[in-house]
């Protein structure tokens, strides 16, 4: 699909519009903040999974402290605290299902949030920097100057992954994840197979087969789907008889894709991030209780990965709750004169959507959970402590990649079917 698609002036232009919008992004990551030790800061990242774990999920930002260091969490965040108001607030669910209207403005609402919360981890990254020594005092001034220059960058690159979504090619934030991973890839793999000595070839090859494996699984429950027949009765238009055919409606395993992936790590970073903040606190129990919570988790204990199992699961039923509507499905399936064999139309196909959705949701959930926490599996198996290439990092990569390829296959679709037409 990339070669046909390149011949294409439309689609082209789309490829290169997002290729440069990511030379952009990746030119602009470079770009140091004032008054940081950036050796003292690469060392520390280095020593601290934790921060490394963060570091490559920024795109590299962080380990430099760019003008992008905080990158999209803070826009991530606010994205889960919307779509989690939506349940409580029945305002904000009306405005969810009216459309592009409504769409428009929850993503208003999304950007007006991530202003200041990305205030807060400014300030917060500041104070851990400040207590590991990194970053002298800052007079007021310079300290919003700081918070200034931090909070522009979050919003710079929320404009760029927007930019992408509307004029270039694939989800503009997933995309630019999915850039900062594959910028980080070089580093990560030297810093694996650093960790792996000379005599321990088999655990190499035994960790490149499990990789293989991933990414296969990864393909499989992206394109598998639960196909539901479709029954259309015949009926007389006109003259004519029409309908009695047959066709299927395809359900997703993983209808999610990569975003319950996103989320899950936005949120189970940060506790992690908060006892890095107090533990330098003068309150020694404060101190003492931030410590025991780093402990927890770490990202090689099993309080970590069991909530990052749990949260990966939950937003993905989550996620799948908010884009599939049984309901409507039901009533556009009733208007076209269709049926489930076997199923009454109206509720019963409803419940009977509904039923099928959980089954295939729960083996997409449980797959996207197992991937996650597959990297502390191996680190447990092959005693690799220091290991950075994680299962998540190829999920993300895999889903956006695939995500592209059947976008412009769409967009080659497409194309032929106009001109067919006209």
């Amino acid at each position: 699909p990339l070669i046909n698609s390149i011949k294409v002036p439309e689609v082209r232009r789309k490829l290169l519009f997002s290729l440069y919008m990511l030379v952009v992004f990746r030119l602009v990551a470079h770009i140091p903040a004032a008054g940081i030790d950036t050796r003292a800061l690469k060392a520390l990242f280095g020593q601290n999974e934790f921060l490394g774990l963060l570091n490559i999920f920024s795109g590299g930002t962080l380990a430099n402290f760019s003008i992008l260091a905080l990158g999209l969490t803070p826009y991530i965040n606010a994205s889960i605290i919307l779509q989690l108001l939506t349940i409580v607030f029945p305002q904000l669910e009306e405005l969810s299902k009216e459309g592009e209207y409504g769409r428009q403005q929850i993503n208003q609402y999304t950007r007006l949030l991530t202003v200041p919360l990305a205030t807060v981890q400014s300030i917060g990254m500041y104070v851990l920097l400040r207590n590991q020594g990194i970053i002298s005092s800052l007079e007021p001034v310079d300290l919003i100057g700081l918070i200034i220059t931090m909070v522009t960058g979050t919003l710079f690159v929320m404009w760029l992954g927007e930019l992408i979504s509307e004029q270039g090619v694939g989800n503009g934030i997933s995309l630019l994840i999915f850039a900062g991973i594959v910028g980080q890839l070089p580093v990560a793999l030297t810093q694996t197979s650093s960790v792996i000595e000379s005599n321990q070839w088999i655990t190499l090859v035994v960790y490149g087969i499990t990789i293989l494996l991933i990414i296969a699984g990864i393909v499989f429950m992206n394109e598998a789907s639960r196909q539901i027949p479709i029954q259309y009765a015949r009926r007389l238009q006109g003259r004519r008889q029409v309908g009695g055919q047959t066709s299927y409606l395809p359900l997703r395993l993983n209808q999610a894709g990569v975003i319950p992936i996103i989320f899950a790590i936005s949120l189970v970073l940060m506790p992690s991030m908060l006892a890095q903040f107090l533990s330098q606190y003068p309150n020694p129990q404060i101190a003492t209780m931030a410590i025991r919570l780093g402990q927890w988790f770490n990202p090689n204990g099993w309080i970590y990965n069991t909530v990052y199992f749990l949260l990966v699961v939950g937003f993905t039923f989550f996620y799948t709750a908010i884009t599939f509507n049984p309901e409507k499905i039901a009533d556009q399936i009733k208007k076209q004169g269709g049926f489930i064999p076997g199923i009454r139309p109206g509720k019963p196909t409803v419940e009977y959507l509904n039923q099928i959705m959980v089954r295939i949701t729960l083996v997409g959930a449980l797959f996207l959970g197992t991937v996650a926490i597959t990297p502390t599996l191996i680190r447990f198996a092959f005693n690799l402590p220091n290991l950075t290439i994680g299962g998540t990092s190829i999920l993300i990569v895999v889903s956006v990649a695939l995500e592209i390829v059947k976008q412009l296959e769409s967009m080659m679709i497409m194309r032929h079917y106009d001109s067919y037409v006209h």
